[in-house]
C-alpha cells in the first residue's frame, strides 16, 4: 500500500520534501501550510533588504538550477518566485492547503493533525518542515507594551508605515537588521541602534551581474557545475575556521578584523561595535553595507542595556531616555523552539515537548524515537555555519524518502529508528563540538541550558555521507494499521 503522507510546511524544505515523494512514486501527499501560498520564511520576511547571504548558485536546488541569476546573493523576492516557480514546475503547488496553521499531530496507528481551525488530515506518515527560522523572537523589555508609538519585528514588517522623517529605533543587531539598517537610515530623521553584541563581518558586493559575466553562466558549458563546487567548497572553509579557532580561524578572524578596521574610521565606534567573542562562535556575518551605514550623521549605535521601555521611547542602564516614534524589532527567531507551539504527540500520549525537556536532538536531525514515521527537516543539529541549508534540505528530503520506500517495500505501517541509534548519534554529535569556536560564547545556536542544538557540527560533505543512504538495520519496521486518508479542506 502506497504511505500517505502530510507535510507540514511548504518552505524549502517542504517543497523539496513533496518533490522527492511525488519523483519516486508517492501520490497521495498532503503540504500544509499556515501562509496563503508556498514560500515558508521567504514569504513572511520582506523588510528592506532582504536577501540571501549564501549565493544563489548554491541556495538553490540541484535538480533546478537557473543560469540567469542577476547578482550573487538574491533578494527576496527573487527567492519567492525561484521556489514557487520551483513547485509549480514540478506540479506539487496543486498539492497544497494555505491559511492551515497546525496545532497539533497526534499519532493513533496513523498521523493525525489538527488545524486551529478545527480541520483534520490523516495520513500514515508526517513530514515536519517548519524549519528553525519562522516564529519572531520578542525581547523581554518590562514597559514593553507601554510604548505608545509605532513599532512591529522586522519579520513582520509593516510597510504602510512611512519611516521618512522619523525618530526610529532598532534593537538588535543580528542578521536581519544588518541588512534592513542601511536601506532605512537615510530616510529617516534620526535612527537609534542598540545593540547587545557586535559581529564578525566579512564583505559581500551584491552589485548586478554585468551582461558578459551572465553570458559566460549561461553560454559556457561546465561554468555552472564549477560555480557551485567553488561555492560550495568556499563554504566548506568558513566551516574549518569555525571548528578550528586557534589555527585556520585565525586567518578568518585576520581577514575579517582587517575589512572592518578599513570601514570603520570613527575609532570610538570601532570600539562600540567590535566583537568581543571567538570569530565564528556566533554567526558570521556577510555585508559591506552595515558598518559605513553605521557612521552616518543620523545614526548612533548605543552599547547599554535597555531597562525600560516608556509610552515615548526607551531608557537605557546609564540612566539615559530615548524618545522615538518607532521602534523596530530586529531580534531574531525562536530558533530552539523548532516546531513548538504545536504539540506532536507519539504512542502512548508521549509528547516531543518532554523527549526533548532536556534539549532538542534526533538522529541526523530528522529522526525520533518514539515518533513513528515521522521526520523533521532542518531539524536539530542541521543548521549550517558555511553552507546552504538547501543543499542540506535535498539530502534529508532523499533520506526520509528512501525510509518510507522501505516500508512500503516490506508492507510496514511504520517506520522508526531504533533508540539506541539515536541516542549514539546525539553523543556523536555533541562530542564534536568540543574545542570548536561553537562553544566560546552564547548564541542562538544553543537553548537555555547551552547545549547547542541548531547547528551540525562539521561538514556538509560528512553531512551528506551520513545521511546519503539509510541503513534499514537502524530501523524497526511495524506492520501498523493506518487510518484511511480523509483530508477536510
Amino acid at each position: 500500500m502506497d504511505p500517505s503522507v502530510i507535510i507540514v510546511g511548504a518552505g524549502f524544505g517542504g517543497v523539496a520534501a513533496a518533490i522527492e515523494l511525488q519523483r519516486h512514486g508517492f501520490r497521495d501527499l498532503t503540504l500544509l501550510e499556515s501562509a496563503p501560498q508556498i514560500g515558508g520564511t521567504w514569504f513572511h520576511n520582506h523588510y528592506p533588504g532582504a536577501a540571501c547571504d549564501v549565493p544563489s548558485h548554491l541556495y538553490s536546488f540541484s535538480f533546478a538550477q537557473r543560469r540567469d541569476w542577476p547578482r550573487l546573493c538574491s533578494p527576496q523576492p527573487e527567492i519567492l518566485r525561484y521556489l514557487q516557480g520551483v513547485a509549480r514546475d514540478h506540479g506539487v503547488d496543486r498539492l497544497l492547503v494555505p491559511d492551515t496553521r497546525v496545532a497539533r499531530c497526534e499519532w493513533d496507528g496513523g498521523w493525525t493533525v489538527h488545524s486551529e481551525d478545527g480541520r483534520r488530515f490523516q495520513a500514515s506518515a508526517l513530514v515536519i518542515a517548519t524549519g528553525q527560522l519562522h516564529q519572531p523572537a520578542w525581547p523581554n523589555i518590562p514597559g514593553r507594551e507601554a510604548f505608545a508609538g509605532h513599532s512591529f519585528h522586522s519579520a513582520q514588517w509593516d510597510h504602510d508605515y512611512d519611516l521618512r522623517g522619523k525618530r526610529v529605533a532598532v534593537i538588535g543587531t543580528g542578521a536581519s537588521a544588518v541588512q534592513f539598517v542601511p536601506e532605512i537610515a537615510g530616510e529617516v530623521q534620526r535612527l537609534l541602534v542598540f545593540q547587545r553584541s557586535g559581529n564578525w563581518f566579512l564583505p559581500r558586493s551584491n552589485r548586478p551581474y554585468p551582461a558578459a559575466t551572465k553570458a559566460v553562466f549561461q553560454h559556457v558549458p561546465g561554468v555552472q557545475a564549477f560555480r557551485r563546487k567553488f561555492l560550495f567548497n568556499y563554504g566548506e572553509t568558513l566551516t574549518m575556521m569555525i571548528r578550528h579557532p586557534r589555527t585556520i580561524g585565525l586567518v578568518g578572524r585576520a581577514r575579517s578584523a582587517s575589512f572592518m578596521r578599513l570601514q570603520l574610521r570613527d575609532a570610538a565606534l570601532r570600539r562600540a561595535v567590535w566583537p568581543d567573542y571567538t570569530f565564528g562562535c556566533k554567526r558570521v556575518l556577510f555585508s559591506s553595507a552595515f558598518l559605513p551605514a553605521l557612521q552616518r550623521p543620523n545614526v548612533q549605535v548605543l552599547t547599554e542595556a535597555i531597562t525600560e521601555m516608556t509610552p515615548d521611547g526607551l531608557r537605557t542602564a546609564g540612566g539615559g531616555h530615548h524618545e522615538v516614534d518607532c521602534v523596530i524589532y530586529g531580534t531574531g527567531f525562536r530558533t530552539t523552539d523548532f516546531m513548538f507551539p504545536m504539540e506532536v504527540v507519539g504512542p502512548g500520549g508521549r509528547t516531543l515537548r518532554e523527549t526533548w525537556a532536556q534539549g532538542a536532538h534526533a538522529h541526523l536531525g530528522m529522526v525520533v524515537p518514539g515518533f513513528p514515521s515521522m521526520f523533521v527537516m532542518y531539524g536539530p543539529n542541521t543548521n549550517t555555519s558555511g553552507g546552504s541549508i538547501v543543499w542540506y534540505l535535498e539530502v534529508q528530503a532523499a533520506y526520509l524518502r528512501q525510509a518510507l520506500q522501505l516500508a512500503r517495500e516490506r508492507g510496514a505501517g511504520a517506520v522508526e529508528v531504533r533508540p539506541e541509534v539515536e541516542a549514539a548519534s546525539d553523543r556523536a554529535v555533541q562530542a564534536r563540538f568540543a574545542g570548536t569556536a561553537w562553544t566560546q560564547c552564547d548564541s542562538w545556536y544553543r537553548d537555555e541550558r547551552g547545549r547547542i542544538v541548531a547547528n551540525w557540527p562539521g561538514y556538509m560533505r560528512e553531512y551528506g555521507v551520513k545521511a546519503r543512504t539509510l541503513d534499514p538495520a537502524e530501523y524497526t519496521f511495524s506492520a501498523v494499521s493506518a487510518p484511511a486518508p480523509a483530508p477536510s479542506r
